[in-house]
């Protein structure tokens, strides 16, 4: 089957925080539904990079993953900066569990195998301009995406990489995040986090050896763009 990916899908469908009003957002619930449907099937998975819900709480986020849950295939979360309803892996999967929400799993310290290919990731780290760069969060996302990575090894299959901030944008670089991809040969990575004129400055491309690709839900018009297929013809 096959791996997609799209990141910051900002649901709201009870949180009162709907993203309407920013131009390109118009109608996205609907549009991520129909290009979803259009091209995911029972049996594909779905790698979600970070701001999925503005939910602040589980209970407050159900209703966004409900409609998740409804779509075709498998979903992997990861923690975005507005994941505010995030909690422990095992208090997030006993909770998908207890309302029935069957294809929805996160990403937390661990890797998940999906056609051909190890998917880990955390949520990263980059400092925006003028903000102080803080040593102790890029210290901890660094062990965990290490974490995850070591679980991928472990499986003998290439591990791709899913952040939801960029390593890299514009002239500014993330070195530990950027170290760590490097030190163990990844060779894909795929981010979200970047929105409207402020994908003019993300990478979209290779830099120092690794693929990069941003995936946020607008840049990417609300269509799941293809990693990793294993499908005939």
């Amino acid at each position: 089957m096959a791996v997609y990916t799209i990141g910051d899908l900002h649901l709201s469908l009870t949180s009162g925080h709907p993203m309407d009003v920013f131009p390109g957002w118009e109608n996205y619930v609907a549009r991520i539904e129909r290009a979803w449907r259009a091209k995911v099937v029972e049996g594909d998975t779905v790698v979600l990079p970070g701001d999925t819900s503005w939910g602040m709480s589980l209970e407050g986020a159900l209703a966004d993953f409900q409609f998740l849950e409804a779509l075709p295939g498998r979903k992997i979360l990861l923690k975005g900066n507005h994941d505010y309803w995030w909690s422990t892996r095992s208090k997030v999967h006993a909770f998908f569990s207890a309302h029935g929400l069957n294809t929805l799993e996160i990403l937390h310290n661990n890797c998940v195998t999906a056609d051909g290919i190890a998917v880990c990731g955390s949520r990263g780290w980059l400092f925006e301009t003028g903000e102080a760069f803080d040593d102790k969060i890029i210290n901890r996302e660094c062990i965990r995406l290490e974490l995850s990575i070591a679980e991928a090894e472990k499986t003998g299959l290439e591990p791709v990489v899913f952040l939801h901030y960029p390593p890299v944008y514009g002239e500014s670089v993330s070195p530990q995040i950027l170290d760590v991809l490097k030190k163990h040969g990844v060779r894909r990575c795929y981010y979200g986090h970047i929105h409207a004129e402020g994908c003019r400055w993300a990478i979209d491309g290779s830099y120092e050896g690794i693929r990069f690709r941003l995936v946020s839900g607008d840049y990417l018009k609300f269509d799941p763009v293809l990693v990793e297929t294993g499908r005939e013809g």
